[in-house]
């Protein structure tokens, strides 16, 4: 088997990212790839009014995974679930769909709709002239990094990205959840998306499972979520 991980919203250097959970998987055999995502600029053009998108994130991680017939689970966390459900629909390799802190939308449905009612989220920062957003650096650690460790927090904020804003409403075409298997990781100490909006998010999925973690096990529980991927493999 092998995982393709597909990051959240708002960062660059996909790879670092999983890199503590891929390692572990790597010991055990396992291969794995981050596709990089163009509307988070890291693959040429700048990000922002007239970038790229949802369609080349989809395009570009899509790529990824019909590129070989190896049976494939895919981890998409935040955003990657969006990038997810139009990205690994129909593709035969793709056995299990893996949502961490994530979204299994429906067709016609963008990263918008789970949002609150009260406008951006307190941690982001909007800049309409460039057409672009992000995470604000100064919220990046007590929100989504809390217990992860100071030198994980301070690669972390240097990878964050300024995002193309137009992700937010692009809906997506394809919902792979509906013939893909999925578990949903329900991220307990979460501070970004608190657990119980986790929950609601996760009545769409086949199987749940909870982590008393953060926003990213996968840095500060890597051998948890290790074993939770090699379960899936079966």
């Amino acid at each position: 088997m092998r995982v393709v991980f597909v990051h959240g919203a708002c960062v660059r250097d996909g790879a670092w990212w999983w890199h503590r959970t891929a390692e572990l998987l790597a010991e055990r055999g396992v291969a794995s790839v981050a596709p990089a995502l163009p509307s988070c600029g890291e693959t040429g053009p700048a990000a922002g009014t007239g970038g790229p998108g949802l369609t080349e994130d989809v395009a570009a991680v899509r790529a990824v995974l019909t590129g070989s017939d190896e049976p494939t689970v895919v981890v998409a966390h935040s955003y990657g679930g969006i990038v997810t459900a139009e990205a690994a629909a129909g593709v035969g390799a793709v056995r299990h769909l893996l949502l961490v802190s994530s979204y299994l939308p429906e067709v016609g449905q963008c990263l918008a709709d789970f949002g609150g009612d009260g406008g951006p989220a307190p941690f982001l920062a909007v800049d309409p002239d460039a057409g672009t957003f992000a995470v604000r650096p100064e919220l990046l650690v007590d929100t989504f990094l809390q217990d992860c460790a100071s030198d994980v927090q301070q690669q972390a904020t240097e990878r964050l990205a300024r995002q193309g804003v137009q992700v937010l409403g692009q809906t997506v075409g394809a919902a792979a959840w509906h013939d893909v298997p999925s578990t949903y990781l329900v991220c307990t100490q979460d501070r970004g998306t608190p657990a119980d909006r986790q929950r609601e998010f996760a009545q769409r999925a086949g199987r749940v499972v909870e982590i008393d973690a953060g926003h990213h096990p996968f840095l500060s529980r890597p051998a948890e979520v290790r074993d939770l991927v090699l379960g899936l493999s079966g």
